[in-house]
């Protein structure tokens, strides 16, 4: 049977004012950031369900039990204000179940649960993710930092295995050298998670893949995107990163 897997974000609207001399228009662009990635991933073996950020602010599901119908959930740049102010409550001030907490309890009941780095993730740009003390940090295998975290590496910076990847499930049959990544965010791994991928001692030695353990369920922070502009395309189209996230997909999302 498919492991179900809900990706909450990797989508945004953008304005622009065009300037033509005398005259000036406006347009608006909808963006789907994860179109690419799920067309890489696409397999039998998973059955994805995509809820752009708009639609994550009303559907997200509101409890434990709606989230166990997925075997995963992964959240990518996707702030915690989305998920913590539904219109009922920034439209109607009613009360409303916390989600945050719902993700966690989610996992330690057994689901899994992946971060993906990005403008809106961790902690996020100008620190505005919010994801720093909430129960989503108690549940990953890292520590998010209090400040805005990313980390741009414009010159491209190849990341590399640890020393004990090679037996971990996730890194089964990927060969220690993977194509650039443009920028992570700055997180720092719990004591007692699995350091799978890092940026070079050099470059500050950041973590880029990290697994770990909550209660009963199994958690990963991927530092970098899924898309652009902090993962270029030969890498989301090299075979590597379709078998690391199959594995990764694989070995989360174990009910």
């Amino acid at each position: 049977m498919a492991k179900k897997i809900l990706l909450a974000g990797e989508s945004w609207t953008s304005t622009a004012t065009h300037i033509k001399g005398w005259d000036q228009f406006p347009s608006v662009t909808h963006h789907r950031g994860a179109d690419d990635f799920l067309k890489v991933l696409a397999d039998p073996g998973f059955d994805f369900t995509y809820m752009l950020c708009h639609e994550a602010a009303e559907r997200f599901p509101s409890t434990a039990e709606e989230l166990a119908q997925y075997d995963a959930v992964i959240l990518s740049d996707i702030g915690a204000n989305t998920l913590l102010l539904p219109p009922a409550v920034w439209i109607q001030s009613k009360r409303f179940p916390n989600r945050l907490k719902a993700i966690r309890d989610y996992v330690l009941a057994g689901g899994g649960l992946i971060m993906v780095g990005g403008y809106y993730s961790f902690q996020g740009i100008n620190g505005a993710a919010r994801y720093h003390k909430t129960p989503v940090e108690a549940v990953l295998p890292v520590t998010i930092q209090p400040y805005d975290d990313r980390i741009e590496m414009p010159e491209g910076i190849e990341p590399v295995a640890s020393a004990k990847a090679s037996a971990h499930p996730v890194m089964a049959g990927l060969s220690p050298s993977l194509p650039y990544i443009l920028g992570i965010n700055e997180v720092v791994a719990k004591p007692d998670a699995d350091v799978l991928l890092s940026l070079p001692e050099e470059e500050g030695g950041h973590p880029l893949l990290v697994c770990g353990t909550a209660g009963k369920g199994r958690t990963a922070a991927w530092t970098t995107d899924i898309g652009p502009h902090w993962l270029p395309m030969d890498f989301l189209q090299a075979p590597a990163f379709r078998t690391l996230w199959h594995n990764l997909l694989g070995w989360v999302a174990r009910g």
